[in-house]
């Protein structure tokens, strides 16, 4: 079973594709996040954990996620995450978590993919997205490999600077910048509720047919770059950047 948090598609193209190669069945843990409800499953085979990297981890919210939920069946557990650059020593961190969990740890596994973290970075070009997802196309394909045998994924050779990342770092993202507080709709909105629909924490409300932000972010960016018409911003930071959401779907050829 392949469980998968997405905000902006990336992780959401990820386990898909992952899902075609193993034939296994996909569960969207978003769709659990936005009702409440506390995740009650069963599978025969392994899970897959599919998730963005935050701050050179998963999500809180996924982490989350996981750590209330009930997973029968398999024990042992993968963790694919997508990536701009690194995943820094995440591993250390989901091998801990399984262990609350009981789940056998099997590894994680990176995959690169194009940059959607609009608040803080200038997104990928279209161009080189396409080809940053061909060259994840055989990644996937390498971890579907280690997978279908039943393989433990290579062990990471971790740094001083990849455990800083997740130590330190991490921490202070969150504190800092994980914040609602700076996202602001201007008067290209057409209250169409796109953004109240991705918000996966159920952040966003339309008053009077205008989005209105809560106190409860992720950061995820689904809202500024799912946006059809462009009408959110963060700050002054996102005015005149490209925006990126991967609406993709994934087409095995091999």
């Amino acid at each position: 079973m392949i469980v998968y948090f997405s905000g902006t598609g990336n992780s959401r193209y990820v386990a898909e594709a992952l899902a075609i190669r193993l034939g296994e069945k996909l569960v969207n843990a978003k769709e659990y996040i936005k009702e409440h409800r506390t995740a009650e499953l069963s599978s025969e085979n392994s899970y897959i954990f599919v998730a963005p990297t935050y701050s050179w981890r998963i999500p809180r919210i996924f982490s989350d996620f996981i750590e209330i939920g009930k997973f029968g069946g398999s024990s042992s557990a993968y963790f694919v995450m997508t990536c701009g650059d690194d995943i820094g020593s995440a591993g250390v961190y989901l091998n801990e978590l399984c262990t609350r969990k009981g789940f056998t740890y099997k590894g994680v596994m990176a995959v690169v993919m194009p940059e959607n973290y609009v608040a803080l970075f200038n997104v990928t070009e279209k161009a080189e997205a396409e080809q940053m997802i061909s060259a994840a196309d055989r990644r996937i394909k390498q971890i579907s490999g280690f997978i279908s045998s039943g393989n433990d994924f290579p062990a990471e050779k971790l740094s001083f600077l990849a455990s800083l990342k997740s130590r330190t770092i991490n921490p202070i993202f969150y504190k800092h910048f994980v914040k609602s507080k700076g996202f602001r709709v201007t008067d290209k909105c057409i209250s169409c509720g796109r953004c109240e629909e991705l918000c996966p924490l159920n952040n966003i409300r339309l008053v009077d047919g205008m989005p209105v932000y809560g106190e409860n972010c992720t950061h995820c960016m689904a809202c500024i770059c799912g946006c059809p018409t462009e009408a959110i911003e963060y700050k002054k930071r996102t005015v005149g950047k490209l925006r990126y959401y991967n609406s993709k779907s994934p087409v095995i050829d091999d």
